[in-house]
Formats: structure tokens, sequence, C-alpha cells
């Protein structure tokens, strides 16, 4: 819903806020200086009639007062752009200009010729590769709900998501097309292929039946981009009634710990989703005294999956300045290197794992990376030492920044940056001015001050449920505030997680957060990953356990890491049992540690005796 016309309100602050557990690094003087700076900043940019004025919505959230109320507004305004660099995917640059053309030709053919109408689902499966984008924008620019797919999933994961959303067209490369051309031909869905992302051609392999490519008949109902004719620059997308309160996206969840849920996102949350990385940019200027919108677009290597949400803060950010993302089809760190020399990138985004093999991988060469002036993660917990390691070798030339966000908050809604970051790298940030934070009890009470509890949100850029699953919806949203299933606490309106709710190890009745006993692992020299998990113990219910992955000729053993950890925590938080591996941890695509796969080689670890080496 749009917002009422009531007077903007205050910045939001936490319903209730705690303390952390760990010492600030920053004294409380200049904790309560850096605050000070904050608000003020803050307050500045959410004036009335300032660019991020907020206002109280109809229906209970905080929203934006100014900007797009849809996607199709945001992206039409990406026109002016013109000729500016867009996209760049290996020789391929796609400028502004030839997007939104591409985008809107498109556009019209699903609306015109193969008749759909807003609020049809419309998946986008491709690798990073500027068709995805086209593939996206179009259906916005249709009205459609953009149902992005997961491309590590396997055939049987796509046909869960498909299911699920009922897709009436499948935009995909060749790449994914074995993986729904089955459901889409049981289906009667429309496809429309795209050029294979690495390749270049339609599908991969000798062109067997079903195939596309060459003579080779396409499936029922499908045609090749390829064919489609030329963009007319000077024609509109198609006409269609968008509104704030229609959807927008179902994006999935990463499915960690079950079946994947199909977040839906509205316009207006999508369009506050665009706005909040434009209030962090501009509050990460006015920090560092320069004046918001000046200078050069911006030049952002992009490493997310575009069908991450994590991918949408940059993307958002890049487009609404006319910026340029430079993609890769997968991580190399090596070549990433390459990238930021030859395009002179100036912003990184990834997570906290390619951030330091990125970082690693500039020390081997000898690269300064003097083009980059900001580093950005998500997608996963950052590791303490990662802000410390970019100032020890670039000063504070490099921003970092790092930050909270989830599928269901359709991306960032916490941020932490510059001298904050580097005062604060326990924490995830402070939220943007139209998220509300609560610390909350197990009967969603505020807990008082200096309490650990869960971290509950609502703001403009929160999902409105789960596709056609109320149950999950009603689990997880109570009286319009999200519960994020991590545990938290706040201090001068600075968040940190402590951890995941489902990753806490009970030890004989005390809490042991797993992430605390990982920073302290990940401290070390010699460690290059470390994971933390609880596994069962007949007396104590359970203990500590931790798989530690070393740096490549480190010979560090368990014992010592054990002491190691010993020296900065208490006892019960020393791991029990040190699986040690050279080999990388298992990760989802957004960089989470998959815990359920290390407990097989837990088990058969300890089944050969103890900690080991």
């Amino acid at each position: 819903m749009p917002p009422t016309d009531s007077d903007p309100v205050p910045s939001p602050s936490s319903s209730s806020s705690s303390s952390s557990s760990t010492e600030d690094a920053a004294s409380p003087e200049a904790s309560a200086a850096d605050q000070a700076v904050t608000a003020r900043i803050e307050a500045v940019l959410t004036a009335p009639g300032a660019p991020f004025a907020v206002v109280r919505a109809d229906h209970g959230p905080l929203v934006y007062a100014n900007g797009p109320r849809t996607l199709r507004e945001f992206v039409e305004a990406t026109w002016a752009f013109g000729d500016q660099p867009f996209l760049v995917a290996g020789e391929r640059v796609c400028s502004y200009g030839e997007f939104f053309a591409a985008a809107s030709a498109l556009a019209r053919r699903l609306t015109g010729t193969y008749g759909l109408r807003p609020g049809d689902r419309a998946v986008v499966a491709m690798r990073n590769c500027p068709e995805w984008q086209i593939a996206f924008w179009a259906a916005q620019l249709a009205g459609l709900i953009a149902v992005p797919l997961n491309t590590w999933w396997t055939e049987a994961e796509c046909s869960f998501a498909l299911d699920d959303c009922a897709p009436r067209v499948l935009l995909v490369d060749g790449e994914q097309l074995p993986k729904v051309e089955a459901w889409g031909v049981n289906a009667g869905a429309r496809f429309v292929i795209f050029e294979d992302a690495a390749t270049g051609a339609e599908r991969p392999g000798d062109g067997a039946a079903g195939g596309v490519g060459g003579d080779v008949r396409l499936p029922e109902k499908a045609e090749r981009y390829a064919d489609f004719p030329e963009p007319d620059p000077l024609e509109a997308p198609p006409e269609v009634d968008v509104r704030p309160e229609d959807d927008a996206t179902i994006i999935y969840t990463s499915g960690t710990t079950g079946r994947p849920k199909g977040a839906v996102a509205t316009q207006l949350a999508q369009t506050g989703a665009a706005l909040n990385p434009r209030f962090q940019a501009a509050a990460s200027a006015l920090g560092r005294g320069v004046v918001p919108g000046q200078g050069p677009a911006p030049v952002t290597l992009m490493t997310f999956p575009f069908f991450h949400v994590a991918a949408f803060t940059g993307l958002y950010g890049a487009m609404a300045t006319g910026g340029t993302l430079v993609l890769m089809r997968e991580w190399d760190a090596d070549q990433a290197v390459r990238l930021i020399r030859e395009h002179q990138v100036t912003h990184y985004a990834g997570v906290p794992a390619t951030a330091l093999q990125l970082l690693a991988s500039a020390d081997r060469a000898g690269d300064g990376l003097e083009s980059l002036t900001s580093l950005s993660t998500g997608g996963a917990a950052a590791p303490p030492h990662l802000v410390a390691r970019l100032t020890d070798r670039h000063g504070e030339r490099i921003e970092p920044r790092n930050g909270y966000g989830l599928t269901e908050t359709s991306g960032g809604v916490l941020a932490n940056f510059g001298a904050a970051y580097r005062a604060h790298p326990e924490c995830v940030g402070t939220p943007t001015p139209v998220t509300e934070v609560r610390i909350a009890g197990a009967e969603g009470e505020p807990l008082p001050e200096g309490e650990v509890g869960e971290l509950w949100l609502r703001g403009q850029s929160l999902v409105r449920g789960y596709w056609r699953d109320e149950a999950a919806t009603a689990a997880a949203f109570v009286g319009g505030w999200f519960r994020t299933g991590d545990l938290a606490v706040v201090r001068d309106g600075r968040v940190a997680v402590v951890d995941r709710i489902k990753d806490v190890v009970i030890r004989g009745g005390e809490n042991v957060y797993c992430m605390e006993v990982e920073a302290a692992l990940q401290e070390h020299p010699d460690v290059e990953e470390a994971t933390v998990l609880g596994i069962p113990h007949p007396v104590l219910g359970e203990e500590v356990a931790a798989v530690v992955r070393r740096r490549p000729e480190a010979g560090v053993t368990a014992e010592e890491l054990q002491a190691h950890v010993g020296r900065t925590l208490a006892a019960f938080k020393v791991p029990e049992h040190v699986l040690l591996t050279h080999e990388p941890l298992p990760r989802n695509p957004t960089g989470k540690v998959l815990k359920r796969t290390l407990r097989g080689p837990l088990r058969e670890h300890l089944g050969g005796g103890g900690t080991g080496g």
C-alpha cells in the first residue's frame, strides 16, 4: 500500500535494545560521538522533503515518502542513462539504452504474442549474463511476477518450485533448459530460450531430440530469443496497470533446513529494497565528508548470483546511479583481480569467503587494487578479521561494508560501513530509515537491555509472506513483524547477530553460540575457514565440535586450536572435537556453510578417535 499523507516520522530505533556480550572496540565516549554523528546524518537525509523522508503507511510499516512505488517506475528511469555501459560480460558490453529497448520488446511479446497478464508468473533461470536482466525487467514491465530460480538446483528441486508457483512462461538459457523442459512441456508453458552464457550455444550437448540449436526441434511452445526481431529503441513498453500492492517477485529461500519457501515481495516492498542501498550510500558519503551523488558512476564487480537477494542490493544501487556491473559466470579469485584492474572496478560485492580469497589473490599478484574504493560483503556472516586484513593491507582507502538481509527482507536492511565497521567489526550495522528492529523474547515480548533475543524486523522491504503457504507465513510473521530466526543484541543502535537459533549448542545447560567460536577459530593465522556445530552427548545433551580448513602448508594441530580458543573464550565453549581438513567447506550458492553435510564426516572422525589432526 502507498504511504498515507501523515507527517514524516522520526527514524526508527529498536523497540528494545540490548547490550552486546562482547566489549566494543571503541571507548564509551567515542561510541557516543559516533552515534551522534550517525543520528545527525540520518536526520538530514530523512527530514521532510529530503530524498529519504519517511512516513508511516496505513498498514503499519514505515515507508519512504518519495521515490518510485513500482519496479516499472524504477526501471523506466534508467532509460535516461542511454549509452552508459550497464552490463559487461566478457567482451560484451550492454548499454542502458540497449538493455531498456530489449526489455521493452520482450515485455511486449510477453503481453501481446503470449497473452500474459499481470499476476502471471515468469520464471527466470540463467547464469549471470545480460539476458538475465533483460528477462527479469521484461517481466516487471509486463506486470508479471518474476520468479528467479537457483541455477545450482537439480531438476527435482526446480520441479518442486515450478509446481509451487505454476509459471506460464520460462525464460531460460541452454544450460538450465534440461532442468525445466519436461515440466514446461507437461504444463503447456511457453519457453523463451536464450544463448548459453558461457558457450554461446542454446543447448549444451550433442543436439539430442527435444533440444534446440541448428535444425533440432524446439520444445513445444518454445522460441529462441536469437530469432526475435531487433528491438526498436523508440518503442515503449506495453501499457499495463501495475500497482504498489501487486506482487513483484517470488524468490525461493535457500532451503538449508527444509523445503524452499517462495517469499513474495510486492512492488512497494521491492522499491523499498531499491531505495535502501541508496540511503546507505548517501549516509556513507556524508560520513566521509563527501556530497552524495558527486563523482563518476560506480563500477561494480558482481559476484553474487542474480537469483539471490544479495545481488539485488548491488543491482539496485548501480541502476539508480547509472553504474556498471561487471559480471562473472563463476567465481575465480585470480580472474576477479584481473577484471578489477581491466575495468577499473570501484566496488566489490560478494560473500565473505570470496572477499578473503580476493585479498589473498591480490597479495600474491602484488596487485594493490588501486581502483577499488568499496569492498562489500553479504549473504553470510563476515568474520571479524576480514576488515582488519583489508585495513592492514590498504589502509582506509577502501571502505569496508557488511550488512544483514534475508530473502524475506528483499535484500540488505542493516549496514555497517567505514569507520563504524572498523570500530565494531562484530556488528552488522544500523537499520535503514524504513526498518524497525525488535529484540524479542520467547513470547515475542521486547526484552530489557542487555539480553540476547530473537531479531524481529518490520519495514517497507519485507515480503508479505510465503507463496500459497499460510502455515509458514503465520509462523514467521506476527503482527507485521518478521521473526528472523537469528539471535541478536543491540548497542547504541548497532545490531550484532549472535547466531541462528537452531545453531546454538546447549552444552550442559550452557548456551554456546557457534558464530562466536567460529570467529575465535578464524583469528588463528593457520585457519582458512571454520564452522562449529553441536553433536549429541549422553550426559551433556550436546558437545561443541568444529570442522576447520587449514591454510595450504599449515601444520596447526587440533590441540593447538583448542588452546587458541581457550585463551579468549570460556572452557565450555572450546570445541571438544576438531576435524581438520584441507578441503573447502561445503557451502550453498550464497556462501552459507551446509552444516548438515558435515555431520557424517564428523561421526566417522569420532569413530576413529577424538580430536585428531
